[in-house]
């Protein structure tokens, strides 16, 4: 078992509620320039916000600072709802920024109009694919603009991480900020006028996100952040020698679509087996199916585990970096961990203080339902009714290994 710093999380519990959302206060939050990873950290925790660019169409996108005073700093961009930045001490102190991204807009609007990474971005209205960017519901089929061999992902091609969110700070100095965003009935093909609204909230070891939702017509829904972490630093070569636990004892296996087939498959015995601390790049070259169809040429992660259980208890997945010695724990309240480990990344230049981002350069730890679900009966159910409140937390937490 790994050894790990800070292990505590408080979740709310989640799958369905039926009371609305409560409204974040608003506040006026300071200015504040983005930080870097040698930027000496503030005394107390705040939030402060600053312009990050402007949109074609002209509005203007705001990137948020979250510093809890004690070593982490997060910046959170209304574009996308997306993690631009979050800086983490290593065991020696050493701050550094473990998530991929770029420092300009102009530079996030070029990817998502080319190889589309998602860096970062909050995914929706349905994280994952629906096979052929269709499902039924009530009777009806809903089609969704496929994006994705012959299928639809993460909402299809302009789904939640294109959209500008509305943002509004903690109002009592928590370093803290609330996106909402409203879409609107058909967008992307899916029913139901829907208020989403995610509460991003810094806290003393680490990042949480607090996901709402409610619809006026039956529709179908599954949330998540697709940040891309490297706990060596983003930039770092590749994430082969990160150890990494996952509490799950089956996947949902897939077809070469990477569609599932509606099967759950035992991990033991196979390369996605990680229920005890097994290094990313120890079986991925594995002669096993499923690697290939993530990766052909060489082998990948994109994958999704059925996880043993969720909640504030237990890690759903624990990762551990040797060199700098920083582990990260995902508690989530949803039922699925989708691990991807970049396998469409050949060579990014540009990155973030212009950095390469290279293949195998980063994880991507997805907390959600499982893919394909509308269409899967025996899966657990992603519909939201008129009525009923889409709920969520998943928690990063960082601490180091001596």
């Amino acid at each position: 078992m790994m050894r790990i710093a800070v292990m505590v999380a408080v979740l709310a519990a989640a799958v369905c509620g039926c009371k609305p959302a409560e409204a974040p206060q608003a506040a006026t939050p300071d200015t504040a320039a983005t930080p870097s990873a040698s930027s000496t950290p503030v005394d107390t925790p705040r939030v402060g916000a600053s312009d990050f660019g402007t949109l074609p169409d002209g509005r203007t996108v705001q990137k948020y600072t979250l510093d809890n005073g004690r070593g982490l700093t997060a910046v959170i961009l209304t574009y996308g709802g997306i993690i631009q930045s979050l800086i983490v001490p290593d065991r020696d102190g050493k701050r550094d920024d473990v998530v991929l991204g770029y420092d300009t807009l102009e530079d996030y609007l070029k990817d998502g109009a080319s190889i589309n990474t998602n860096f970062g971005a909050l995914i929706g209205r349905y994280a994952n694919r629906i096979a052929k960017g269709t499902f039924s519901l009530d009777g009806k089929t809903y089609r969704i603009p496929i994006n994705n061999n012959g299928n639809a992902l993460h909402g299809g091609p302009q789904g939640f991480a294109t959209r500008l969110w509305e943002a509004t700070p903690a109002a009592d100095g928590t370093p803290s900020v609330a996106l909402h965003y409203r879409s609107v009935d058909g967008e992307m093909g899916f029913p139901g006028n829907l208020d989403v609204t995610v509460v991003y909230t810094l806290e003393t070891d680490g990042l949480k996100l607090d996901y709402r939702a409610t619809t006026d017509k039956p529709t179908v829904l599954n949330l998540t952040s697709h940040a891309y972490f490297n706990l060596a630093g983003a930039g770092a070569e590749s994430v082969l020698d990160h150890t990494v636990q996952i509490n799950a004892s089956q996947y949902t296996q897939v077809d070469a679509e990477l569609i599932p087939t509606g099967e759950l498959v035992a991990v033991e015995g196979t390369p996605l087996d990680f229920r005890t601390p097994t290094t990313l790049g120890a079986r991925i070259h594995q002669d096993y199916p499923a690697l290939k169809y993530a990766e052909p040429r060489q082998g990948g992660y994109d994958f999704n585990w059925v996880l043993d259980r969720a909640g504030a208890d237990t890690p759903a997945v624990v990762v551990e970096e040797p060199t700098s010695g920083r582990t990260m724990s995902v508690y989530t309240t949803e039922p699925g961990m989708q691990l991807y480990t970049a396998n469409s990344i050949d060579r990014i230049e540009g990155g973030k203080g212009g950095k390469t981002y290279l293949h195998w350069g980063a994880l991507a730890l997805e907390a959600q339902h499982f893919p394909d679900s509308p269409n899967q009966p025996d899966f657990p159910s992603t519909r939201l009714d008129p009525g009923q409140t889409y709920t969520q937390t998943t928690v990063y937490r960082f601490g180091v290994a001596r």
